[in-house]
């Protein structure tokens, strides 16, 4: 895969999405791009798995829209998920490695933290610590674990004080 970095991608393109996780990819599928300024991708898809995801705190379903912002500096992408009608569901956050461009492909590996922001921003919940610690990144890569643990803390920061909507405006 070559480093996408410094090429720009043209709104109204396509492109696949590839989420890899501990080093295989978990989920790949097709999205438009939105927007791209060098360093931020915007792309928007369907939901992409199949059937309905229940969290508890939100339901990923068939009909469901996500935008979804990668950043090729940042270690997370923020996804918008709003319903097929159009209704915001809130925003998920992947904690991933910095995105790669390029080969028609965004690819971001997943780092097993997540942060749910819900429509209203009453809930801000900071997800799956326990797979991350089990995951063993600080021991292979301790950069990377300190990294990926800065970058949950920023998005609930952000979230909390109320800047988190700078990051996709």
């Amino acid at each position: 895969m070559t480093d996408g970095s410094t090429a720009v991608l043209a709104a109204g393109g396509t492109l696949t999405v590839s989420l890899v996780k501990a080093g295989r990819e978990k989920l790949a599928y097709p999205a438009e791009v939105v927007a791209d300024d060098g360093l931020r991708i915007t792309v928007r898809a369907p939901w992409a798995a199949d059937g309905v995801r229940d969290f508890g705190f939100v339901r990923f379903e068939p009909g469901d829209v996500f935008t979804e912002h990668f950043w090729r500096d940042r270690w997370y992408a923020v996804k918008e998920v709003r319903s097929g009608e159009g209704v915001l569901k809130g925003w998920y956050c992947d904690v991933t490695r910095p995105a790669v461009v390029g080969d028609g492909r965004i690819v971001a590996e997943d780092l097993d933290l997540d942060l749910w922001v819900s429509a209203d921003a009453s809930a801000v919940l900071r997800l799956d610590e326990d797979e991350f610690a089990a995951s063993g990144l600080a021991e292979r890569d301790p950069e990377a674990a300190s990294e990926a643990a800065d970058a949950l803390d920023e998005l609930e920061l952000l979230a909390r004080l109320g800047k988190f909507w700078q990051l996709i405006d």
